[in-house]
């Protein structure tokens, strides 16, 4: 159950930053995996830094919200990149 959570979360925050990105709002591949991608590094990173161990905080979500916003915008720059090449 707890891997279907995570799954869901990252899902989710994947999707919230697709949308500040101005990626449209389908859901694709990409954005599972830039959510857990985030989620994982961001969100450990910020809560650990912050001194909330663990915990689910609010410093936990938005380091996942902030790591799923750079994950999705270096695939972005790559897949522009590629695409003019």
């Amino acid at each position: 159950m707890l891997i279907l959570m995570i799954i869901v979360f990252g899902l989710a925050i994947g999707w919230v930053a697709q949308l500040i990105l101005g990626m449209g709002p389908k859901l694709s591949g990409i954005t599972l995996f830039a959510g857990l991608a985030g989620s994982f590094v961001g969100g450990l990173v910020i809560s650990l830094l912050s001194g909330d161990g663990l915990n689910i905080r609010a410093s936990g979500i938005l380091g996942s919200l902030l790591g799923a916003i750079i994950v999705l915008a270096i695939y972005g720059a790559v897949r522009k990149r590629g695409a003019t090449a």
